[in-house]
Order: C-alpha cells, then structure tokens, then sequence
C-alpha cells in the first residue's frame, strides 16, 4: 500500500489512497456482511481481486458520502475491467447498487448495543468474535464497544522531539512556520499532535522530530525516568524508545540490539537521522543468551507482541491473529525477560513493555517472572517521572493506557528492580 500511495504526486491523492486502503481494512468483516446479504454467489467463489473491489465500493457507499452512488458503482466496475474480470463487471454492478438501494440500517443505541450478541457486536464493529468475547467479559459491553469505536476512528498523526537540546516549543514553532499547526500531547512529555499540515511532506531530511505513537512515547518516558548509567533496550527497532533513553537527562551510555538484519538497518536508520548515530547496535537474538555481563543499570524489553494495542493504527492485525497466538507469543516474552534479567546490574530496573491489550501477554508474563526470578521485586515508581507518565501508573507500580480511559492505544509496562 505505501508503495502505491508514494508514487501519487498530489498528497490529496495519497490521503485517499490510505483512506481507503485502511478503512477497507478496519471495516472487513462489516463490508463482507454487506456483501453477503446483497449477493447470491457465495464468497468463496468470487475471485481475490473482485472482492476485494467490492469492499472498496461498499466502504465507500456507507462510510464516505464524497461520490454519490453511481459514480462509486462506475468506478468499481472500470476497476473491475481493469484488473481483466470483464466478465464480472455485471455482478458487481448489480451487488454495488443493490448495497445502495438498501441503505445501513439505523444505528442501534448503546442501550440495545449493550445486550447485543457477541456476534452481533462483532459484525457491528468489524472486530473478530474471539476478542470481542474477550473484551466484554474482562471490560463489560460499554467498555468494549467505547474500544471498538476508538479502533475505528482515524488514528492523529503524533510526533515526538528528538535531538540533543530541543524542546517540543521550538519544535512547533519551527512546524508552524512551514504551515503545519500542532498541539501538545496530554500524556507524552515531548508529543506533538497535528491538526492541520503534513509535517512529512517536508524535504528530507527532517531533524527535529520522528513519528511516534504517544503511548509509545509514554512507554520511553517512562523508561528514561530512572536515573542510570547504563541502559540496554533489547528489542529496539524501530528506534524511538531507544531516543528517548538517548536523549534523557544523564542518559550515560546507551546501547540498542535487535534480531533481524531488516530491522538492524531501520534502527540504524532512524538513529542516524535523529543525530543518535553514535548509539552501539547489535544484532542479538533476545530470546536467547545476550552477549552482555551484568552490567546495565536498565534494561528495557519491549516484547514483540500480539499489537492488539494498536488496532487503531494497525487494522490488518485483527484479521491475521488467533487467540492461540497468545499463548505462545507470552512463551517467547517469558523467555526474552529471563534472558535480559541476567545482564541487568544489582539495584538495576528491568522494564516490560507490550502493546498489547490482552493480560495474557500483560500482568500474565510479568506475574510469571516475578514467581520465577526471586532475585526481583517490583520497581518502585521513577523518582523524576513526567506527570503524564505518573498519573498513568496503576496502584501496583505497572502502566496500563486505556482507549476508553485515556483515549490512548493499550500499551503495557511493567518495572522489576533486582535486588
């Protein structure tokens, strides 16, 4: 998809093309029932291509008002050539107008909503029926539709500051006077949230900030907080964490690693572009022995996870997990956190990180280190904490960011101090 949105010159173009692609996406399952109740061809035997040409038109007609009708029909039926399914083109004529004649229904309330079947949920919101069993039992129907609605919105383009000195203010001075306006984040110490512009469509290179989802953000200020000589973040790709514990008030030495050569090279690449192209990286495999003695005094593991915490930025991630996928990415985090405790110093802070909503990835995994690692206790709170950081910490010390309570992504993290 981004291969295809970069090569349209007109960056209106290319914000519909990510409109598109993504709703289509976040939508599926919705856009399949639809299909469903207006075709007589079972899905399994329309081809790839054109079904996936009929999401794009129903998205359209219920989610976009900016074509009317026939035109959206048209269009679907051109691509449809395009793609060489002539002989199709006349099945999706006749399912699209269908789909427009019979307009959605009439939203349900959240009253009835709140007594609705899994399954009905699920169609509603366009989410799977095993995590919306899942999110009802643990968080109630209101809960957990107030989380599929915020899955479903557009996510805002947040950046964070980066580089030795700079501040957010200055930042979004600089922004402003190149068109883009922005706002600080309520929870991420150096967050930027833009409301009109695109700071990307700025000539490279662009120092001064980097992407970076706020709860992510939020997660690195919470990792920077612990004053600490040296600090280690194991599973550092893309990068930002690892700014932050670069950029952190006697940050000291930093080192990052990661597994894959892919991600080796965006880690470089990102903090070479920041000014950080000094950090040591090494190619290490987390869920094995690290190369390190016990010598940092943080080691941070952001765990490869589920990211069922980002569906909002990442909606193909709902359609390509299982709920059987849990159990065995909590094996590998268990393993990850053992392996990092054995380079973490005395008196030094062990910090787990997700973003994912499900507690088996979560308290499970961090529950099962503590039983298993009795040379750590839980961390207390960091002494120089941002406010954002410190009004997100739970009473047990662990930090839990909620779409329906803090309109944030869900992101975990749990501190450990060795003894």
């Amino acid at each position: 998809m981004a291969r295809e949105r970069d090569a349209l010159r007109d960056p209106r173009d290319r914000s519909l093309a990510h409109d598109l692609a993504t709703g289509v996406l976040r939508w599926r399952s919705a856009l399949d029932a639809a299909l469903a109740g207006s075709s007589t061809r079972p899905m399994e035997r329309v081809d790839p291509e054109v079904l996936d040409i009929l999401r794009l038109g129903i998205y359209q007609l219920r989610h976009r008002d900016r074509l009317p009708a026939h035109a959206v029909v048209s269009d679907a039926v051109a691509l449809t050539r395009l793609a060489g399914h002539t002989s199709a083109g006349g099945f999706v004529n006749a399912v699209l107008r269908h789909v427009a004649r019979h307009a959605a229904a009439a939203p349900t309330s959240d009253a009835d909503l709140a007594d609705a079947s899994i399954d009905t949920l699920a169609t509603s919101f366009a989410h799977p029926e095993w995590l919306v069993a899942r999110w009802v039992a643990r968080l109630g129907a209101a809960t957990a539709i107030e989380w599929m609605r915020f899955d479903n919105a557009p996510a805002p383009l947040t950046l964070r500051t980066v580089g030795a000195g700079a501040t957010r203010e200055a930042l979004a001075d600089r922004l402003a006077a190149a068109g883009v306006s922005v706002v600080p984040s309520r929870w991420a110490a150096e967050g930027l949230v833009v409301t009109g512009g695109n700071p990307l469509d700025a000539p490279a290179p662009r120092p001064g900030f980097i992407v970076q989802d706020e709860a992510s953000q939020v997660v690195g200020d919470l990792a920077a907080s612990w004053p600490a000589g040296r600090r280690l973040d194991v599973c550092a790709a893309p990068g930002g964490k690892t700014l932050a514990l670069w950029g952190a008030r006697e940050a000291g030495w930093v080192v990052a690693g990661d597994r894959r050569p892919r991600r080796v090279r965006l880690l470089r690449e990102t903090l070479a572009g920041a000014g950080a192209g000094r950090v040591p990286i090494v190619q290490h495999d987390a869920a094995g022995a690290l190369p390190y003695r016990d010598v940092f005094d943080l080691a941070l593991v952001d765990a490869p996870c589920s990211g069922l915490g980002t569906l909002r930025r990442e909606p193909d991630l709902k359609w390509r997990r299982e709920e059987t996928d849990l159990a065995s990415m909590a094996d590998v985090q268990r393993r990850m956190l053992a392996s990092a405790a054995r380079v973490v110093a005395p008196g030094g802070i062990l910090l787990y990180a997700t973003c994912s909503s499900e507690p088996d990835e979560n308290d499970a995994v961090a529950d099962a280190f503590l039983a298993e690692h009795p040379a750590f206790e839980p961390a207390p709170p960091p002494p120089d904490a941002p406010p954002g950081v410190t009004s997100l910490l739970a009473g047990d010390g662990r930090l839990r960011t909620s779409p329906a309570v803090h309109g944030l992504e869900a992101f975990f993290a749990a501190a450990f101090r060795r003894r």
